[in-house]
């Protein structure tokens, strides 16, 4: 064998050897990019999932805040609806006229003299324009003790206080009226809203 044959083979053995690294530089490569495709598409697919679980814990939370906005909106509607009830009531009060006034002035004066000795002297109040109807009130023989001290800013009704006891009794429209609103203001709410 000549020099130049073994030159050849080992030439030949190198680009041989040369092929099957390249050949096998090429096969890890396309391993080392088919993987790294993998892990991006894993990696891809994980992102996606989170960003749709914080889209959805989004729209959790604005739809919570928009309950609650909305729950708040009807309970000031249903506030300004009770309140606007209430003046209303309390408007009908003060209009009461008559004898059906007078009537009432005497239930609850009659009321509140309970809290008092027969002997004690009772000084009354009532609104500026019921003056005139207590003086006539306190005029009868069964209210001698009885006197009309001054005003007092209701709807109507009477204050009562007795001058030893110190005892002072509220019969006023006003507390009869909250007495009986925080009584029935779930019946009157149920009627409102129809509320079974």
């Amino acid at each position: 064998m000549s020099l130049e044959t073994v030159v050849e083979d080992i030439r030949d053995e190198a680009r041989a050897r040369a092929e099957e690294i390249r050949q096998e530089g090429d096969a890890r490569a396309e391993e080392i990019v088919a993987e790294a495709e993998a892990e991006a598409e894993r990696i891809r697919e994980q992102r996606e999932r989170e960003v749709e679980r914080e889209i959805e814990q989004e729209r959790e939370q604005t739809l919570s805040a928009a309950k609650l906005e909305a729950k708040q909106k009807r309970l000031e509607a249903r506030r300004d609806v009770l309140e606007d009830v209430r003046d209303r009531v309390e408007a009908a009060i003060a209009d009461i006229g008559g004898d059906r006034r007078e009537e009432l002035t005497r239930v609850l004066l009659d009321d509140a003299a309970e809290e008092f000795d027969d002997d004690e002297t009772i000084e009354v109040y009532c609104r500026p324009d019921d003056t005139d109807l207590v003086e006539t009130i306190l005029a009868d023989d069964d209210y001698a003790n009885f006197s009309h001290a001054g005003d007092y800013d209701c709807l109507g009704g009477v204050v009562v206080e007795g001058s030893s006891s110190r005892v002072r009794v509220n019969n006023t429209f006003d507390s009869v009226l909250e007495s009986v609103w925080e009584e029935h203001l779930k019946e009157i709410s149920a009627r409102l809203f129809d509320e079974a």
